[in-house]
């Protein structure tokens, strides 16, 4: 047993040190890295086991899934089977993507109340919408109806125990009556059900800037995607801290995002292969 004596002292030591160094206080409190598995789409289907195992060793300790359906689970496996090889490698599946395509067009809960099950099985925080048909954002009243939608998605969410998120691309910038599509999803979801996870890319890529998004909407980013661009063509995906983002400077405005889990993402552009790629990024960021 620790004297009373010596506990005082250690504790006012490790006191100095957090008064000291903020660094201190970040590597008690550091993040989880995780990883969006749309990354490995080419190598998973063919070995989930030997792809996660890999992804374990490269040093993410999360993941984002992405691919469920009804019929094929993810990538052949059931939830419950996908669950088990996460554990062996110490690996929890904090997001996952899931289409609910089907819900967003005509309120059909089938393929929602199958992914929020599975997503369950996972033990998931967030079920993320990852994608809106381009049939379905044509104008200013489309994306005021899929807010509305996303509301609803996020009532059944949260009696399930889970939190809804969307992830935007570029178009939800394009102007709608003087507003963009991604300003209508932020004012018409309820803060309370909605959360967003920002693709830090795709904000780039549209011209727009994250810092400003951020000081106008504190707290609604509670994950991002964190995609480097390349320098010379900006359509390009590249490793992170390889490309042109400032991502030393984003993650400075985790606490004004409101930001508790990133997912590293890599589309294409590999420098070598996918696994040295998204080591590459993991290595990088575990060092900012």
């Amino acid at each position: 047993m620790i004297a009373r004596r010596n506990f005082i002292i250690t504790t006012g030591l490790a006191t100095t040190a957090v008064l000291a160094s903020p660094s201190f206080v970040f590597s008690m409190n550091k993040k989880e890295i995780g990883l969006q598995l749309y990354t490995l789409r080419e190598e998973l289907p063919k070995d989930v086991k030997a792809t996660l195992e890999k992804v374990a060793a490269a040093g993410y300790t999360a993941v984002e899934t992405y691919g469920f359906s009804i019929k094929e689970g993810f990538w052949g496996l059931s939830p419950a089977e996908l669950k088990k090889i996460l554990d062996e490698n110490g690996l929890k599946a904090v997001s996952g993507h899931y289409n609910s395509g089907s819900f967003l067009t005509d309120r059909n809960t089938d393929e929602l109340i199958a992914s929020i099950n599975a997503a369950k099985i996972l033990n998931q925080e967030y079920f993320t919408i990852p994608w809106i048909e381009e049939n379905l954002r044509q104008d200013f009243e489309s994306y005021k109806k899929i807010a509305a939608r996303l509301n609803e998605a996020g009532k059944l969410c949260k009696k399930k125990g889970l939190k809804l998120a969307y992830h935007n691309h570029d178009f939800e910038f394009q102007k709608q009556e003087g507003k963009t599509g991604f300003e209508i999803l932020l004012k018409e979801t309820d803060k309370d059900l909605v959360d967003f996870e920002l693709d830090l890319y795709w904000v780039m890529f549209s011209g727009n800037d994250p810092f400003k998004l951020f000081k106008e909407n504190p707290g609604r980013f509670k994950m991002w995607h964190v995609k480097d661009m390349d320098k010379i063509n900006r359509a390009l995906n590249t490793e992170v801290g390889s490309g042109s983002i400032d991502f030393k400077a984003i993650f400075k405005q985790a606490k004004l995002s409101g930001m508790i889990h990133f997912f590293v993402e890599q589309e294409n552009n590999f420098a070598l292969n996918s696994f040295e790629s998204v080591k590459t990024s993991c290595d990088f960021i575990s060092k900012i």
